[in-house]
């Protein structure tokens, strides 16, 4: 007979498994269901063994972060755009540290392998806008700096939720994603008043 799942079990059973892993506790079938009150069958039953369980904590980052950016409000400006869904990004790492670190562990496949595209891809349809309202260069390639966004803002985000920086040094954000979006054809105060605006904006 075919086990109930329940996914608040589920969700649970994630989230000690990622705090284990941020606090250094060895991540044992044994040891995550002592401190979950549950049984292993639990395991079994919702990711059919502990490789199962590694990468849903892994689609289960993915998830939240899609939300996240999806929460972002559009405007009629695309950089200021561009910089709220970076202050969103940063903000669901910090909300989800323990998740935040699993994401990005390769040695484990996604449930849904399209999940990681999405997220670069909300960065690439607003670089398009800004290649279409002229506030980039026709010749910028919109998935290339849509990449070279998202590593400085993986870079900066990761040595504030996971590393030695304090959060107040996420204020650097703002001064290096001016500099990535000016090299790309803004003009340089403008830039600046779209990336602040939208980067204070998200991050309130």
């Amino acid at each position: 007979m075919a086990r109930t799942k329940d996914p608040a079990v589920r969700t649970l059973l994630i989230d000690r498994a990622a705090h284990m892993l941020r606090t250094r506790q060895p991540v044992t079938l044994r040891a995550l269901v002592e401190g979950a009150g549950v049984s292993t069958m639990a395991v079994y039953t919702h990711f059919g063994g502990m490789d199962g369980l590694w990468s849903a904590m892994r689609q289960e980052g993915f998830v939240r972060l899609a939300a996240r950016l999806a929460r972002v409000p559009l405007s009629e400006d695309p950089v200021r755009d561009l910089a709220a869904l970076g202050a969103a990004y940063t903000a669901n790492a910090l909300d989800n540290p323990d998740l935040y670190r699993v994401m990005f562990e390769a040695a484990f496949e996604l449930e849904d392998a399209a999940a990681a595209d999405d997220t670069l891809h909300a960065l690439v349809t607003n670089v398009e806008r800004a290649k279409a309202l002229g506030r980039f260069r026709d010749d910028v390639d919109a998935l290339e700096l849509a990449t070279r966004s998202w590593v400085a803002g993986h870079g900066l985000t990761a040595l504030v939720a996971t590393g030695p920086l304090p959060r107040a040094a996420l204020g650097h954000a703002v001064p290096l994603l001016t500099a990535l979006f000016v090299a790309a054809g803004d003009e340089p105060e403008r830039c600046r008043v779209s990336v602040e605006t939208g980067w204070n904006q998200a991050a309130e």
